[in-house]
């Protein structure tokens, strides 16, 4: 089953920015685009503001009946190990 999350924030600089994460099986699927851009970058990596983010979605969906709890499982899991991977303390799980 596929789910995605999606939002639009405004970064430091003043540029927007649209995030959207597919969950998939037992991974997830980012993409980034900036609202001056016609593609979708597939390629970057998200910031922890990213993960911390996702996670408090996840989490609000999941209350709302609108996500299984084995999403939110998931994004800590994978939360956590790429948070670990750059050595940065891991909180919140």
């Amino acid at each position: 089953m596929r789910r995605q999350l999606c939002w639009k924030e405004r970064l430091a600089d003043g540029a927007k920015r649209e995030v959207r994460v597919t969950v998939l099986r037992r991974s997830l699927k980012w993409q980034f685009k900036l609202l001056t851009e016609e593609k979708w970058d597939y390629d970057r990596q998200p910031f922890p503001a990213d993960w911390d983010n996702l996670l408090e979605r996840m989490e609000a969906r999941y209350q709302r009946r609108s996500a299984p709890y084995d999403y939110v499982e998931l994004v800590r899991r994978l939360r956590n190990e790429a948070l670990g991977r750059r050595g940065l303390p891991v909180s919140g799980s």
